[in-house]
């Protein structure tokens, strides 16, 4: 093997080998050594700095940051899209999701579906011939009529279903009821009961996650009819964010009260009982809910965007 100080050999041997990919025998015959000589000279090459190796994940993942959110919010897993914009990693987070997905799916599974725009792009980038074989497909959150349906739970178990070739379950209600009463009337009724014990009984559960005062979670409290007395209860509890409707403060802690008890969902206690629930959100502005959210202890994969999970890190 060569001296340390002659690096033009080095130099020789790595662009044999690095740029006109010979194999480390031609190598060898054109240097006039011998192939462990060679294999020595390339590991010596890469660690003086001459040869320097550079990954590209062409799914756009984050790795360094996956493992620190891992890390430090004790996850038992976690998707990052290296986006820039808020479009982009909106769509990325949503490909992300739909990748872990596909790859997780196992015959007899139930998976079950919030609503949320970042749940719709997860939906949206499941390929049609992704299914195997007995999946069940329902919804762990009633529709939302005054929100896009596009977004709303039973659209997209919908369309998740026929993209799994999966069986699917409806939940015929609404998320959200205008009086605790219609909400509790809506419970005896034996086929929402039954929809809601299907819910409690996934294997899998994808959930948006969503921030107090944006987007859907302002709807849901604008829907109940609630007193004056009954919004500053709200309000004075300081929520953060919710998943399937069910709002929770900065600590994590569920957010009982006047708009809990007009919810129609799986509860927060029910999501953690479920074996994988997988929460995706995008952009920084989803901070407070997605902080909230991981102070559950419901969440066992995050999927997000490049800019949230640097919010998210200390």
């Amino acid at each position: 093997m060569p001296a340390p100080r002659d690096q033009d050999l080095l130099v020789k041997a790595a662009r044999l080998y690095y740029e006109e990919d010979r194999s480390q025998a031609d190598v060898a015959r054109i240097l006039g050594l011998s192939r462990s000589n060679v294999s020595r000279m390339l590991t010596s090459a890469r660690e003086r700095g001459i040869v320097e190796v550079r990954i590209n994940d062409p799914s756009g993942r984050d790795l360094a940051l996956e493992r620190r959110l891992e890390e430090h919010y004790g996850l038992r897993g976690a998707r990052v899209a290296d986006s820039a914009g808020p479009e982009r990693g909106l769509t990325r987070a949503g490909d992300l999701g739909a990748r872990w997905l596909v790859e997780q799916l196992t015959p007899g599974q139930r998976i079950g579906l919030s609503w949320g725009t970042t749940l719709q792009a997860l939906v949206a980038q499941v390929p049609d011939d992704a299914g195997v074989a007995d999946v069940e497909v329902v919804p762990l959150v009633g529709g939302l009529s005054s929100v896009d349906s596009a977004i709303t739970g039973e659209e997209l178990v919908r369309d998740l279903a026929a993209r799994l070739g999966a069986r699917m379950q409806r939940l015929h209600a609404p998320a959200v009821l205008t009086s605790a009463a219609g909400r509790d009337l809506l419970l005896d009724e034996p086929g929402i009961r039954d929809s809601l014990q299907a819910a409690r009984g996934t294997d899998v559960a994808l959930v948006g996650i969503g921030s107090t005062g944006r987007g859907s979670s302002a709807e849901i409290v604008e829907i109940p009819v609630l007193t004056a007395a009954e919004r500053a209860a709200f309000e004075d509890a300081f929520p953060v964010g919710d998943m399937c409707a069910r709002f929770f403060d900065a600590a994590g802690e569920p957010v009982a009260g006047p708009v809990d008890d007009r919810v129609i969902a799986v509860t927060l206690a029910d999501l953690a009982a479920v074996p994988t629930v997988v929460g995706i959100a995008a952009g920084r502005e989803k901070l407070p809910g997605v902080a909230g959210a991981l102070r559950t202890g419901v969440l066992d994969v995050l999927v997000c965007d490049r800019a949230l999970a640097l919010a998210l890190l200390p």
